[in-house]
């Protein structure tokens, strides 16, 4: 076992080792005005208008002397910042495969980056535009080659397939038809299972709708929690959870008979331990820890890893006093070690084994918090509020991954594994340096 935990620690090592030169290699990136954001567009619009008459440029240059300086953000773990969009981001989602981040803003279009640009100077993104609309929820499909968007207007889902050309490229298709409107209240949110079985969505009544691929509903679920705050699909693909006014987090299975016919949705258990209403949650990546954050001022980590059919609840495994307000989100790292909670434009990092405040992240954007995410190897934490999105090294997880060879240190008892355990520390450590000094103006 100890040899295994050090292969796979080893391969961590040459992740985080790879991931710090390329920190280190890349120069700083210069703020770019909200003009330039939005050089696509004018070039577009300049193609069909034609050229400017002499009072039109003057006017121009009035409106841009005129417009508020682009909120900046700097700090030791900024990665970088994505920027693209010229309004909003209110959206964004990692690919299943890893390859991929979407996000949509009320500029009436998704975005695609790709996650190895992360650390490069300029970041490519693709754009799908929403026609007549534009979308303020995006989530990619399990096999990362469509994703599904809420239309703000139109007060439905749109699917959207992602072609692959001849060059390599991507283009974007939208279905024939969107799915049917269904929802009375302002959308909270919607997702696709990791089965591919189901696609949901919530609103801010006490409506969760679970629907199949083609748009007809196989199940409507009453939360019965006066209103609900948030609700997600768990990553394993089995699970529907929601939160709102009420002190607890309800969660459902949605169940499928072995030839893949719905069957029903049964009430799976619930996390009870909060004082007030529940702002948000999130899962891990194996479905078996979550997080959950309150409007009574704290985050509680649970095992969720029980047999309900055999009467197995929940536990708790920690409770953090912690801010928190309306339209907070919660983020919680693949491998259950970090724990990400937002509070207005700010975020802080917690080591989920201790509860200890890692990292305090202040003023990060210029507007509430959207979405909080980390990509699925962990190595990132993925936020967006205004026009831009940040991206952040996750160094709680790092410095997790460093006590955890620490700690197989103490108990190895081969000298060859202690010589290299102590060197793998030494490299981790001096990497994690590197990253803790080098800003991102």
């Amino acid at each position: 076992m100890e040899v295994a935990a050090l292969i796979a620690l080893t391969l961590l090592l040459g992740a985080l080792v790879v991931l710090v030169a390329l920190a280190v290699g890349r120069r700083k990136e210069e703020i770019r005005e909200e003009t330039e954001q939005a050089a696509e567009f004018a070039a577009e619009s300049s193609a069909v208008k034609g050229p400017a008459s002499k009072k039109q440029k003057q006017e121009k240059q009035r409106s841009r002397k005129d417009k508020p300086s682009q909120h900046s953000f700097s700090h030791s773990l900024l990665a970088s910042s994505l920027k693209g969009h010229s309004g909003n981001v209110t959206c964004i989602d990692f690919s299943s495969n890893g390859k991929y981040l979407a996000s949509c803003a009320d500029d009436r279009t998704v975005r695609i980056w790709s996650t190895k640009d992360f650390l490069d100077r300029e970041h490519k993104c693709l754009r799908a535009n929403v026609e007549l609309d534009h979308a303020t929820l995006v989530r990619f499909s399990p096999d990362s080659r469509a994703f599904i968007t809420w239309l703000a207007n139109g007060d439905t889902i749109r699917i959207f397939k992602m072609i692959k050309k001849d060059d390599g490229t991507l283009s974007f298709k939208a279905a024939a038809e969107d799915f049917p409107q269904k929802h009375k209240a302002p959308i909270l949110n919607i997702g696709i299972a990791e089965t591919g079985k189901f696609i949901m969505s919530a609103s801010t009544d006490t409506s969760i709708h679970i629907w199949d691929l083609k748009g007809d509903i196989l199940a409507s679920i009453n939360t019965n929690q006066m209103t609900n705050s948030y609700a997600a699909i768990s990553p394993c693909g089995r699970f529907v959870a929601s939160c709102g006014f009420t002190p607890d987090v309800k969660v459902w299975e949605v169940c499928f008979g072995k030839g893949g016919e719905f069957r029903e949705v049964v009430r799976a258990f619930d996390l009870k331990g909060h004082s007030a209403g529940v702002h948000a949650f999130a899962f891990s990546n194996d479905s078996h820890r979550m997080v959950t954050v309150s409007k009574d001022g704290t985050w509680k980590l649970w095992n969720t890893d029980v047999e309900y059919k055999k009467q197995q609840d929940p536990y708790l495994l920690k409770t953090v006093p912690c801010a928190s307000s309306e339209g907070s989100r919660a983020a919680l790292s693949p491998d259950g070690r970090v724990v990400a909670i937002s509070d207005g434009v700010n975020v802080a990092m917690y080591d989920a084994g201790s509860g200890k405040l890692e990292e305090e992240l202040h003023g990060v954007h210029s507007e509430e918090i959207t979405d909080l995410r980390f990509d699925i190897n962990g190595r990132f934490l993925v936020c967006s509020g205004d026009k831009a999105i940040r991206v952040f090294h996750n160094a709680p997880g790092y410095r997790a991954a460093i006590r955890d060879m620490q700690d197989m240190l103490k108990k190895a008892q081969n000298e060859a594994m202690k010589q290299r355990l102590q060197q793998q520390i030494k490299e981790a450590q001096s990497a994690l340096d590197t990253v803790l000094a080098a800003t991102v103006d």
